[in-house]
């Protein structure tokens, strides 16, 4: 087997006040709530436990998944760790969802068309409205954005086109040189580089549920291959989950029910 090369760890953002709400979030800045604190601090528990030390971390421009960063990295005695924030790694962009109940939403327009909005791989949500108080626009933090760059909506397909070409630009290298690389990031904007990492299908991608707070590790070649792992979760091959496994696939699953109107 191929001596590990580098090592890298995604962290989804921990439990936020909108995922406590229900709400359609995106690049709406929401914050943390309790239980997403406690997560962010037991990611960092995990990794320390896990003797992992990191070199360099990576986060978005939003403050649920920076908070998540510098939680879990001080919990895990690293805060001193460079981290480099970039708007790239932002959730992807609901459209006109964002703000929106998600369960009067699937009331409103219907599960199917509420599911192809989450989980399509190429179809947008309707985008937000120039007015709409969540606009990114109107955020001193998307200012040197071109309007090219500040996207109304999204699907995965255009979050991928977002994020891979910062993957490979800033990522990529110090994964190269060999270091320990820590991205604290979102649901989507982690599936970017999965799908890429994995090799999951468009299709299979859309179901890959990302459990927050939960450290997820890879080892990779020289070459930035992934290294077999005999106990990833599938559809993932490469990488293993830090924690409890019963506690991971029941937080999966509250991600993938939360548009079920019971």
């Amino acid at each position: 087997m191929a001596t590990p090369h580098a090592t890298l760890v995604f962290s989804r953002h921990g439990e936020s006040q909108w995922n406590v709400d229900n709400r359609f979030t995106g690049w709406v800045d929401v914050d943390l709530s309790e239980k997403g604190l406690g997560e962010a601090k037991s990611a960092g528990e995990l990794l320390k436990a896990d003797g992992i030390t990191v070199e360099v971390a990576f986060t978005s421009f939003l403050k649920r998944a920076i908070k998540t960063c510098n939680i879990a990295l001080e919990s895990a005695d690293q805060l001193h760790v460079p981290v480099t924030k970039t708007w790239r790694l932002n959730e992807r962009h609901y459209g006109g969802l964002q703000g929106l109940d998600k369960k009067e939403t699937v009331k409103k327009h219907g599960a199917e068309q509420v599911l192809v909005w989450r989980r399509s791989f190429d179809t947008p949500p309707p985008p937000i409205d120039d007015d709409s108080e969540y606009h990114p626009k109107r955020e001193a933090k998307y200012a040197k954005l071109t309007p090219a760059e500040l996207p109304t909506t999204e699907s995965l397909k255009d979050t991928i086109a977002r994020v891979m070409p910062f993957w490979e630009e800033a990522i990529v290298p110090e994964l190269k040189a060999g270091k320990t690389v820590f991205v604290a990031a979102h649901g989507n904007s982690i599936r970017a580089i999965l799908k890429f990492m994995e090799g999951i299908s468009d299709d299979d991608i859309t179901g890959l549920e990302v459990p927050t707070g939960t450290p997820l590790v890879y080892q990779l070649d020289a070459h930035l291959k992934p290294l077999p792992c005999e106990v990833a979760v599938a559809p993932l091959k490469f990488g293993r989950y830090l924690g409890d496994a019963e506690k991971i696939k029941a937080a999966a699953e509250a991600v993938k029910n939360q548009t079920k109107v019971g």
